[in-house]
This record gives structure tokens, C-alpha cells and sequence, in this order.
């Protein structure tokens, strides 16, 4: 059923259900607190340190007949300030997930099984890193990721990264944890081979000098123009985004 929406409709309406939860909720700039914006709309968050997941969306009984109850966020523990931003977005997201459904014609009960936790998951990431507002600061900074980090400080290096594959530059986006390829993703809808050579230097290098770095390649031998990437390194934890630009 999705898969016959077009995906630049389905965009649309995931982009017009945000937009108007951040006018509703008086957010004209970025960063989005996610937290602020529940409460605006009337929604209620609450803590639950033995909660078994990051956050639940549930409707309190209503206290008279014809009242919906009230809506509440009931959020369990977080080990950073971003997942739990990312768990009150998503559970917003779960709240109006129905007019994302309505504008596309779709009917909920017909909808693919998972489909209303995947659509609640794209609104999340809507919400925290806007298009309107993130595809201008993208441009504005060269998608520079910590500079867009610094912006819009409630959503998470990965988050802004995943986000940057659905504005209109062809890249690709790789992440790396200890050491490791965890991901790979692009934008253009073509077979991705592995890290090349250059794409792999690149990243030594930010993995072993904690710097990050930037590199201009041949578009004629590597369909590459440029090559860059972000340590995201912790005590504990090494984590590398790779930025890699694809010849036009």
C-alpha cells in the first residue's frame, strides 16, 4: 500500500503533519525540544524508571463520558539527553500518526502490519531536524556535521546524518563503530559497492588522530568528488561518520 505512494508525497505529508505540530506548538527555530513540544500540544510526559522501553504513548482514562482522556508520554530511562528526545518525538509521532494516514488516503486498519511504527519513526526524525529548517543549514554550513550538531543539539550525530540522505545531494553515509562498517546507505537508489580505497584512508585517519578530515578525489577514477569524516569518539566508544559526495 505505501509502496504505490510516491515518495515525494509521502514526504509531503510526513513535512505539512510536522510543520504544523511546531506552529501549534510555537517552535519557529531550531533546536527542537521534543519534550516542549509534547507538552504544548497538551500532551503530558512522565517518568518510569522500570518502563522496559525508551517511551510509550497512552491515553489516561477519562474522567467524564465524551472525553477522550488525557494523552501522556510516559518516558523510561535514557543514558543520553538525545535518545530520549528521540523517544518523546517518536511517541508524538505515534500520537498523530493517524493524520499522516488521512492525508494519504490510507486507511489505519488496512495499513501494512509495522507501518504505523515506521511512519512514527520518520515523523521523530521530521520533528527533530526539520526540512524547511535543516536543508537550508545544511546547504548553509556544507553539511558540516558538527555544525549542524551544534544547531540542533536534541537529535543525535547518527540521527542528522541519516537525515542528510533524504535532502537532495547524492551521497553516501556510512557509520562506523569500533572499528567496524555497522552501515551503509545512499541516496540514489543505485547499488553501493564496499569503502574504497580513498573512502577507507579517509577514515583511518579520523579513527586514529581523532581529527576530522577532509579529502578532494577524482571523480574520473573513484565517481567521487569528496570524501569526508567526523569522529564521534567517547571515553569508552570510537564512532566515525563517513560523508561521501558522488560525482554528478
Amino acid at each position: 500500500m505505501f509502496s504505490e505512494i510516491p515518495s515525494e508525497e509521502f514526504e509531503a505529508a510526513l513535512d505539512e503533519c510536522v510543520e504544523r505540530l511546531l506552529w501549534e506548538a510555537g517552535v519557529d527555530c531550531p533546536p527542537v525540544d521534543a519534550r516542549a513540544v509534547a507538552e504544548h500540544l497538551g500532551l503530558v510526559v512522565v517518568g518510569h524508571r522500570e518502563l522496559p522501553h525508551r517511551a510509550q504513548f497512552v491515553r489516561l482514562a477519562a474522567q467524564s463520558r465524551g472525553n477522550s482522556g488525557q494523552g501522556t508520554i510516559v518516558v523510561g530511562p535514557a543514558e543520553r539527553p538525545e535518545r530520549e528526545q528521540w523517544a518523546i518525538a517518536h511517541e508524538i509521532g505515534e500520537s498523530v500518526v493517524h493524520s499522516v494516514f488521512a492525508q494519504l488516503g490510507v486507511r489505519p486498519e488496512l495499513a501494512p502490519p509495522g507501518a504505523r511504527e515506521a511512519v512514527a519513526n520518520r515523523l521523530a526524525s521530521c520533528l527533530l531536524l526539520p526540512r524547511r529548517w535543516f536543508n537550508i543549514d545544511g546547504r548553509g554550513f556544507d553539511w558540516d556535521l558538527f555544525e549542524l550538531k551544534d544547531r540542533y543539539q536534541s537529535a543525535s550525530h547518527e540521527l542528522i546524518a541519516r537525515r542528510m540522505l533524504e535532502m537532495s545531494p547524492p551521497i553516501v553515509i556510512t557509520l562506523c563503530d569500533q572499528g567496524r562498517v555497522i552501515w551503509r546507505r545512499g541516496n540514489t537508489g543505485c547499488h553501493l559497492p564496499r569503502l574504497l580505497p580513498e573512502e577507507h584512508d579517509t577514515w583511518q585517519k579520523a579513527h586514529v588522530t581523532d581529527n576530522v578530515t577532509d579529502e578532494s578525489l577524482d571523480p574520473l577514477t573513484t565517481g567521487l568528488d569528496r570524501v569526508r569524516c567526523w569522529p564521534v569518539h567517547e571515553p569508552d566508544w570510537k564512532r566515525e561518520i563517513i560523508r561521501s559526495e558522488i560525482a554528478e
